[in-house]
């Protein structure tokens, strides 16, 4: 597999680059944003490892940026950034990224935590062989990732996307939060719990209020009047 890696400190490029090509990985290197952002359109990385403080462009606005290129949606995007406040972490999930680690390194936890990604992409979604979802004028098309309110389109960053999905699986069925925790992000992640209610706040934003139900103490449900 492929992976970029982006930082803008030498020394942290040449310890992952070593260490990833170690395990087998193809090693591509960027030191700033906009240059990350036109080696991943080349080259369609994989994986992409990011910094958060860089110059040109920073790594929220680069992962933004990536998302909205097609070829690179099925690309894990992984922070690794000395930026350790819970409204970073968010951030970075907003723009896209599939996990977030802070510096310093922890060489064995970053090969540990891609692999358990990798094995997630492979494993498929949980919905298994279901495409499109259709909940009260809510549609959800799997194949090309895209959300429709009463046919207007609706864009939502990747995670949330994956929770909707998940939700509206099983409209009426309570998701734990440990459920939603190890379907999305594995259970080696950790994820601060305002991260999840962060999602769920903008998720309702999004596609209403109403169609999606907390049960307090235990998790989230998708609302059908079918149900």
């Amino acid at each position: 597999m492929k992976v970029l890696v982006v930082d803008d400190e030498i020394d942290i490029l040449e310890v992952l680059e070593y260490n990833l090509k170690k395990e087998g990985y193809e090693v591509l290197t960027a030191q700033n944003g906009l240059e990350a952002l036109s080696t991943a359109r080349a080259h369609l990385p994989e994986i992409v490892i990011l910094d958060i403080m860089m110059p040109v462009m920073d790594g929220i606005e680069t992962c933004r940026k990536m998302r909205e290129v097609h070829e690179l949606k099925p690309s894990i995007i992984l922070f690794l950034t000395a930026r350790g406040e819970e409204y970073s972490e968010v951030a970075g999930f907003e723009a896209g990224a599939d996990d977030y680690l802070t510096k310093p390194i922890k060489i064995r936890v970053l090969l540990t935590r891609l692999k358990s990604l990798i094995a997630r992409v492979l494993q498929g979604p949980e919905n298994g062989d279901l495409q499109e979802i259709d909940i009260d004028g809510l549609h959800i098309s799997l194949s090309d990732r895209t959300v429709a309110v009463d046919g207007v389109a609706v864009y939502l960053p990747k995670k949330e996307f994956e929770i909707l999905t998940l939700l509206a699986s099983k409209p009426g069925k309570i998701f734990t939060r440990e459920h939603i925790y190890n379907a999305l992000w594995g259970r080696d992640s950790v994820v601060s719990e305002r991260t999840l209610d962060v999602h769920i706040r903008k998720l309702r934003e999004s596609v209403g209020e109403h169609r999606i139900k907390t049960s307090k103490g235990v998790g989230y449900s998708m609302v059908s009047n079918n149900r």
